[in-house]
């Protein structure tokens, strides 16, 4: 949940812009120290929230403007 409330942040705050790629779950989970597997919950939870939206075979990126709450 932190780590979903820490990208959540990024997202709101505009550091990560609509549109924008979030790195690669193995990155996210390097950075954390996390395993994959924890990454991928993180990502449901966002996609959840309305703040990222997955691509298959491309990646997940901030979702646009007014697309969440």
């Amino acid at each position: 949940m932190r780590i979903a409330n820490e990208i959540a942040e990024k997202i709101k705050s505009g550091e990560l812009a609509p549109g924008e790629k979030l790195p690669s779950t193995r990155e996210l989970a390097e950075q954390h120290g996390v395993h994959i597997s924890t990454i991928n919950r993180v990502t449901t939870i966002l996609k959840d929230r309305g703040l990222v939206e997955g691509q298959p075979g491309k990646g997940v990126y901030a979702a646009e403007a007014g697309q969440s709450d």
